[in-house]
């Protein structure tokens, strides 16, 4: 099973999109373990993690978050689909990073 992490702010902004992202998958059927994370505590649960997403308003941290968990696939959660809490489109975007 293949493991997404999103990175938020605190770490709840996201759990909507998590659960939307979970529908989606499973609608797909495809197995995937999507959870969220805070900005603060990324680096544990990011090293277990086969793709990264960080919300956009931690988009700043890409940097940061690209060194401290080297050889990972991370990204910035399209803004559109982030916006619309669009759990299908995000899904395709961890995917495609695979």
């Amino acid at each position: 099973m293949k493991k997404i992490l999103l990175i938020c702010s605190a770490g709840m902004s996201t759990s909507l999109l998590v659960t939307k992202m979970q529908k989606a998958a499973a609608e797909k059927g495809l197995s995937l373990d999507i959870s969220a994370t805070g900005s603060g505590t990324y680096k544990a649960e990011a090293a277990k993690a086969d793709v990264i997403l960080l919300g956009p308003q931690v988009r700043f941290m890409l940097k940061e978050v690209s060194t401290a968990i080297p050889g990972k696939p991370i990204e910035v959660i399209d803004m559109r689909a982030y916006g619309k809490v669009d759990g299908a489109a995000v899904v395709e975007q961890a995917i495609k990073l695979m």
